[in-house]
């Protein structure tokens, strides 16, 4: 079974195809800057490379594009879109209704359509890739996997907020999650490289990106998550400032500052570029340390500083903690961040072989001493084939059904 994977954001269309159940990739691509100026498609697949400029004004005419590259006679990836036999999607947020990924339907798609309200930037970006597929493949089955999903089995006292209760109510505000998808295929990975059943193995995965968060994992089962009611909330992040005294936001606005003004300077002008005053990415951040940049050095310090105090805080309410994940761009490949989170918890039984995490470097492998009580490995996440895997899963439990 062929099934190709749909990331459809509010100006980009990330895709690929999955040989499944070899979990072999056939090729991928990505469309860039829809409805605005320098549209491109870049495409990969067999050794070939496929790349074109073209004005893309919205989602359909990205579509029609994909579709053209998929099939390109020279450099595509299918002969015929018969060959796909199911669509998987990410989609951001599925609110309270779902906790895992579901065959789409009518009811799927009202419920993403009323989760808009909570996910306005992305949500009707990943709807409209699901209505896109509809109308190219026709009665393909379709499979949405939710970033949220994964978060759902958060206890009331995980994921409720300090304020009157009404406001949950009413508004539904509470701690959702992201990245779900990330954490739980990291999650799925170390039980094979440890060789542990999740029922009795507990684990903290470190999604470190653009954007960052952490989550404590019971049982195979997420309990406690950093983001919040959206992805602004937990850890310091590329723009985002992550968590900070909502007082701070009284105090700006009384000095002048709007609503949207802070909303930008949160989500966009904070985080490592703010703090660093050079840059979002970590890479050159440790480069103006190095040369001798101090306001460089607090930025990583406090990266680092807060990344363990998240840790301490899931280590206290698991008990018992069997290995620290680190996935993502950072957490894959910032070996240096790496050895700085690690430093100073050992006296909770995590104790990092700083050889091994050199050796290991942006690969996959273990980076903890042999006698340490809490493993600790980098793995590198795969969200696409975690969604390739729950829409073949969906696709042949949904046939075998209809079979009987």
């Amino acid at each position: 079974m062929k099934i190709l994977v749909i990331n459809c954001g509010s100006s980009s269309l990330k895709y690929e195809v999955y040989e499944m159940p070899a979990q072999t990739s056939l090729g991928k691509g990505l469309i860039e800057r829809i409805g605005l100026d320098n549209a491109r498609l870049k495409q990969g697949a067999n050794e070939c490379y496929l790349e074109i400029n073209s004005e893309i004004p919205n989602h359909r005419v990205a579509f029609e594009l994909m579709i053209s590259a998929l099939l390109h006679p020279e450099k595509g990836i299918l002969k015929d879109l018969s060959e796909i036999g199911g669509i998987g999607h990410r989609v951001v947020h599925g609110g309270e209704q779902y906790a895992k990924s579901v065959i789409i339907d009518e009811d799927v798609i009202k419920a993403i359509e009323v989760n808009i309200e909570l996910a306005p930037l992305h949500n009707p970006a990943n709807l409209a890739g699901i209505l896109e597929c509809y109308r190219v493949f026709e009665r393909i089955p379709q499979v949405a996997v939710f970033d949220t999903s994964f978060h759902q089995t958060l206890s009331p006292s995980a994921y409720l907020y300090g304020i009157p209760r009404e406001f949950y109510d009413k508004y539904r505000i509470r701690r959702y999650g992201f990245h779900g998808t990330s954490h739980r295929y990291v999650a799925g990975i170390a039980l094979e490289m440890l060789k542990r059943s999740k029922c009795n193995t507990n684990l903290i995965t470190c999604h470190l990106g653009n954007g960052a968060s952490i989550t404590a994992i019971q049982g195979g089962n997420s309990v406690d998550t950093s983001m919040g009611f959206t992805p602004l909330e937990g850890l310091m992040m590329g723009t985002r400032s992550g968590d900070l005294d909502p007082s701070i936001l009284f105090y700006l606005v009384e000095r002048g500052y709007s609503v949207q003004d802070l909303n930008t300077i949160l989500n966009k002008k904070s985080g490592l570029l703010g703090l660093s005053g050079i840059s979002s990415d970590l890479r050159d951040i440790e480069a103006a340390a190095e040369a001798g940049n101090e306001q460089a050095q607090e930025t990583l310090d406090t990266y680092a500083y807060r990344m363990r105090r998240y840790i301490g805080a899931y280590v206290a309410n698991l008990v018992k903690v069997d290995a620290i994940v680190f996935t993502g761009g950072i957490g894959e490949n910032a070996v240096k961040m790496r050895e700085r989170i690690c430093n100073r918890l050992e006296n909770i039984g995590i104790h990092i072989n700083r050889e091994l995490n050199k050796q290991v470097g942006g690969g996959k492998g273990v980076i903890s001493q042999p006698y340490s009580p809490v493993s600790i490995l980098v793995i590198p996440t795969n969200e696409e084939l975690q969604i390739a895997l729950d829409a073949m899963a969906l696709i042949n439990e949904d046939e075998n059904r209809l079979a009987i």
